[in-house]
């Protein structure tokens, strides 16, 4: 299947992308401010420059897009034109993920994903559901994890 746009209107496309502040982002700073937790966003000292710092919790929280951190989802799909760049692309952003998660933890961190299809998509989780697995989390994990679509877990090295 041929890309339906040229390189130049594609190229522009992507620039276009935000990488901070994005609408999921918006999300979760909400229900953190709305629970009264204590945050810094973009902690350029810290491994990955973590989307979300919670001092007081020892906490890290990214936020990560199903398609740019290839997670195994129904919002993923890799692409059918230039598949070997995207492979590339992607596989790159998840090693470094990887990484900086371990010196993370490696440092006391406990680190929590929440993946783009627990807050938007046809299978989002609900408001509710969303809000109580992130206190949860916050409040009685002592573990690093994740929240997809389908709610909380331990956190898993691919």
């Amino acid at each position: 299947m041929a890309d339906v746009h040229s390189q130049d209107i594609r190229s522009k496309n992507m620039r276009a992308i935000r990488q901070q502040d994005t609408a999921i982002e918006q999300r979760i700073a909400l229900i953190l401010k709305d629970r009264g937790f204590s945050y810094r966003v973009q902690d350029k000292a810290l491994p990955g420059r973590p989307d979300f710092v919670l001092p007081q919790e020892k906490a890290i929280i990214f936020v990560h897009g199903c398609f740019w951190h290839r997670h195994h989802c129904y919002l993923f799909n890799m692409p059918a034109t230039r598949t070997e760049f995207w492979a590339g692309k992607i596989n790159s952003n998840v090693e470094r993920d990887r990484r900086y998660i371990q010196q993370l933890q490696e440092n006391g961190w406990k680190v929590l994903i929440v993946w783009e299809c627990a807050l938007r998509g046809k299978l989002k989780l609900e408001d509710v559901a969303l809000v109580e697995r992130l206190e949860e989390w916050l409040l009685a994990a002592s573990h690093s994890g994740e929240i997809d679509h389908q709610g909380l877990h331990h956190y898993r090295i691919e």
